[in-house]
């Protein structure tokens, strides 16, 4: 948990090494948002790294994932939304005993209000990027888990990122998801003023069934897209029944089946997250 006092810019630089904030951004619901969320934390914290998973979606599905839907807390994320925040990140940490890497400041219903709250707010959408500057978080990685809409808290979670993933179902109008993407991307970077400007990390298909016709031609257009768009294309994740299992059990696919390929698709996106802090901390 962080200290409750403010920090300015030059202390929090000798303080603590530079983050990656990732927002995992998506404008439909069923994407597994929240399966990338806490997988990628997982194989990131077999790797040695630290990560703070914020889940700001009144849903809690990324909640549920880490199996912490009945662990009770001293707040969620409501509370860090909160105008009387003072630093204290209800933070929890997920599958102790297994590894000690990985945070989660809880979602859920009292995000309701907070969707009011920063909705009246005239500084609302730059809620949560105020508090990981007065209180930053000294993770190496903190993610984002947004809710499947485009305002007004993926707003304050794209506002407050240096990275953004963008999860597209394999649909018939996935290159259409993708752009319309892409440009709400672009206008709320720019209408927000943002500098400097959030990086794609990339666009990732997810659910994706290889045995499927419409989905291997709609994967194999992807690529294209995602080169015309100048943006990283990885690789789909699987639709897959560990994962789902996983899920459901409140694990990441690493401890309920370690050795199952659909293990892999996450890794390629890990590599980057890596490469990407390497490049922030010089």
């Amino acid at each position: 948990m962080t200290g409750s006092r403010k920090y300015s810019n030059q202390e929090r630089e000798k303080i603590m090494p530079a983050n990656l904030t990732l927002s995992i951004e998506t404008n439909a619901g069923g994407v597994a948002k929240s399966t990338i969320s806490y997988n990628l934390a997982y194989e990131l914290g077999v790797r040695g790294y630290s990560v703070a998973l914020l889940d700001i979606d009144p849903n809690e599905s990324l909640t549920l994932f880490c199996g912490l839907g009945e662990f009770k807390t001293q707040g969620t994320m409501a509370n860090v939304y909160h105008p009387d925040f003072n630093g204290n990140w209800p933070l929890v940490t997920a599958w102790q005993g297994k590894i000690d890497k990985i945070q989660v400041c809880k979602g859920g219903k009292e995000l309701h209000e907070t969707i009011r709250e920063v909705s009246k707010d005239l500084r609302g959408a730059y809620t949560l990027a105020d508090r990981l500057s007065d209180y930053p978080l000294s993770h190496d990685f903190v993610i984002i888990d947004c809710p499947a809409t485009l305002e007004p808290l993926p707003l304050t979670a794209l506002a407050a990122s240096s990275h953004v993933l963008i999860p597209i179902q394999p649909e018939y109008k996935a290159s259409q998801s993708a752009a319309a993407m892409i440009e709400w991307y672009y206008f709320n970077c720019k209408r927000l003023r943002l500098k400097p400007t959030p990086k794609i990390l990339g666009i990732v298909p997810t659910r994706w069934k290889s045995d499927w016709g419409a989905h291997r031609s709609i994967v194999e257009e992807l690529p294209l897209v995602c080169k015309n768009l100048g943006i990283q294309y990885f690789s789909p994740i699987r639709e897959s029944a560990d994962i789902l299992n996983a899920s459901g059990r409140g694990l990441p696919l690493g401890i309920y089946r370690p050795g199952k390929e659909a293990r892999g698709d996450f890794l390629p996106i890990v590599d980057a997250l890596v490469q990407e802090l390497k490049l922030i901390r010089g």
